[in-house]
């Protein structure tokens, strides 16, 4: 490819302070963000190494030099282009508990025991609920399974509902995605049945005496797999479980359970609980992707047919597609109908699942829109008191949305944000999403141990939280303390660019070139490339709000035309720059992603900035 039509950081530029130079000259975008390039050491040897990286693999110079920008060395390309888990899956022995868990759930099957399943009622929850419910109820279990009401029942273990199971004859309890800080409620549920977590939330403080704890993130757990979500630690405790029935002679006389079929429910769970696509994570996401593409899987298939995912599936395909509609029973209605629809093995019934599913994602962002606007002004003046983290809450705010509109804000405004529900109680209950650099999940416990929140748990970058409405402001002023640097943080994110791109230069050839790095999420960003001093030839508002924005693009020296999305027009700043067919030529920010439909393929640009060209 012509070197006047693509371009990577030069061995001659050089930043100050170890800072990546900055793209295009863009030092404040529309959105008030700086440009840099992708830092990948001294840029003289990154430009080597990736040349060597596409000579000795073969690859398209592009590729090369993003796999070395990623710090991807030349050993290591096989199993990042295309990871397995024949290369990467470890012993599940290495995870703390594992044998203990393995070989009950072996004594469960063998003596046709009925196994109680309480799983948690987001996407990881459910995924990693029907994991272990397909396979029990093959090898001839009675498994009962609960997911509870958020609103009812909150999250985690509850008393009623393990009861209930044990009522029912459950002789062996599993928790999936919860349990590890449910210490009272499991102690006490051990009197009747055994019990075993499968989860991957971040250790509160002793955890429960129960027959096993597998949790990557224990202090104790030697594994370094501290990126698994539950469905994986679930599909490897799957692994270790069918070893140990191998070993005492099950299969000898029935059908060994092909776990391969099972990974499009790791991928998903995977994806949408964020976890770092690195390594493990990557194989399989990878692998489950295959599977989720053969639609095998009738409930997911109906999912996909009723949003509209095209083929071929990806991460942006699980986390914007299928992810949300999964979510949307949890957060605002039945939170057991996620678990049915992949559990589901009847057409017709799986797509009126599917389609109640989709009805109720539309009622959430209907309800989602009615808080963000409140919750925006309010994060603002926060913002604009210094406040490192930005606690908020209000009437009448749905609980299963707050999470959803935390993210929003926190993307609006690069901090830690907590959002709660105020309830007829006197309590709130609300969700918590932070930036990089600012462990919450962290934070959020150690308020909890300080007294200041009644329930509280999560991850670094995620959280759940609860306290008396009276107790806001004093965890306001201890999670300002906690995590003080983040009032330090730039308003928004500077952009790392991997490569600029003219408008001529931007082909299905080279979105294809880029798409090899896929799959593309935490830990692994998608390409991100800048279009140089382009005009908008062409503008429309399209979808029944008019809230997407599709436009055609040329370059200055006219040539080939590049058709490109913007999403959420109706409030992005890009939008009113973009639809001044009289303005200035601008330096465009985004994806590039080759699309197909009814048999064409083309070349996309979702614009991610937009900077006025100097």
């Amino acid at each position: 490819m012509s070197a006047d039509l693509l371009s990577f950081p030069s061995a001659t530029l050089s930043g100050e302070d170890g800072q990546a130079p900055v793209v295009l000259g863009v030092t404040c975008s529309v959105t008030g963000r700086q440009w840099h390039w992708r830092a990948g050491g001294q840029a003289s040897h990154t430009d080597r190494m990736g040349m060597a990286i596409a000579q000795q693999a073969n690859l398209p110079e592009i590729v090369g030099r993003m796999l070395a920008l990623r710090g991807i060395a030349p050993e290591q390309v096989g199993t990042y282009l295309t990871p397995t888990l024949n290369d990467l899956m470890p012993n599940p022995s290495t995870l703390v508990d594992m044998d203990a868990a393995a070989d009950r759930l072996a004594r469960a099957v063998s003596s046709g025991e009925t196994v109680g399943l309480f799983g948690d009622y987001d996407v990881d929850g459910a995924c990693s609920t029907a994991l272990l419910a397909t396979f029990l109820q093959e090898q001839g279990c009675t498994v009962l399974t609960h997911i509870p009401d958020r609103m009812t029942e909150g999250y985690g273990p509850n008393t009623p509902a393990i009861a209930a199971m044990q009522d029912k004859g459950a002789s062996l309890i599993v928790c999936l995605d919860c349990g590890t800080a449910a210490v009272d409620v499991l102690e006490h549920a051990g009197q009747r049945s055994d019990i075993i977590i499968l989860d991957h939330h971040q250790v509160q403080g002793p955890l429960p005496e129960v027959v096993a704890t597998v949790n990557p993130n224990r202090p104790d757990c030697p594994s370094r797999l501290h990126g698994l979500c539950a469905a994986a630690v679930t599909f490897m405790t799957i692994v270790a479980t069918r070893r140990a029935l191998r070993a005492a002679g099950w299969f000898d006389t029935r059908p060994m359970p092909d776990l391969w079929a099972c990974m499009d429910l790791v991928a998903l769970a995977t994806v949408c609980d964020v976890m770092p696509l690195r390594g493990l994570n990557r194989a399989f996401v990878t692998q489950g992707l295959r599977i989720m593409g053969r639609r095998k899987r009738v409930g997911l298939a109906a999912l996909l047919e009723v949003a509209g995912a095209r083929d071929p599936l990806s991460a942006f395909t699980c986390g914007f597609a299928v992810g949300p509609r999964i979510n949307a029973g949890g957060r605002i209605a039945d939170s057991g109908l996620g678990l049915r629809l992949l559990l589901c093995t009847d057409p017709a019934e799986a797509r009126v699942l599917a389609e109640r599913l989709n009805s109720v994602n539309h009622n959430r962002q209907s309800v989602e829109s009615g808080i963000l606007d409140r919750a925006m002004e309010l994060a603002a003046a926060q913002r604009a008191q210094g406040n490192a983290v930005l606690v908020l809450s209000g009437r009448d705010w749905h609980p299963g949305v707050v999470g959803i509109v935390a993210g929003r804000i926190k993307e609006k405004f690069n901090r830690p944000v907590l959002v709660g529900a105020e309830m007829e109680d006197g309590s709130v209950k609300g969700s918590a999403r932070s930036v990089p650099g600012q462990d919450l999940g962290g934070a959020i416990i150690a308020a909890r141990q300080a007294g200041l929140l009644s329930t509280g748990g999560g991850h670094a970058m995620a959280a759940g939280f609860g306290l008396p409405a009276a107790g806001v402001p004093a965890l306001q002023e201890f999670l300002n303390h906690h995590l003080a640097t983040a009032a330090d943080l730039p308003d928004a994110v500077d952009l790392t660019i991997d490569a600029v791109v003219n408008v001529a230069a931007a082909t299905v050839e080279l979105a294809a070139d880029m798409d090899r790095l896929a799959p593309f999420g935490t830990g692994n960003d998608e390409p991100l490339i800048a279009l140089p001093r382009v005009r908008v030839a062409y503008a429309e508002r399209i979808g029944s709000e008019g809230n997407t924005l599709r436009l055609t693009l040329e370059g200055e020296g006219r040539g080939p035309r590049l058709k490109a999305l913007v999403f959420r027009a109706n409030e992005s700043p890009l939008a009113t720059v973009l639809e001044d067919r009289d303005g200035p030529p601008l330096h465009l920010a985004g994806w590039l992603r080759a699309e197909s439909w009814k048999g064409r393929t083309s070349a996309t640009f979702f614009v991610r900035d937009v900077a006025i060209a100097q």
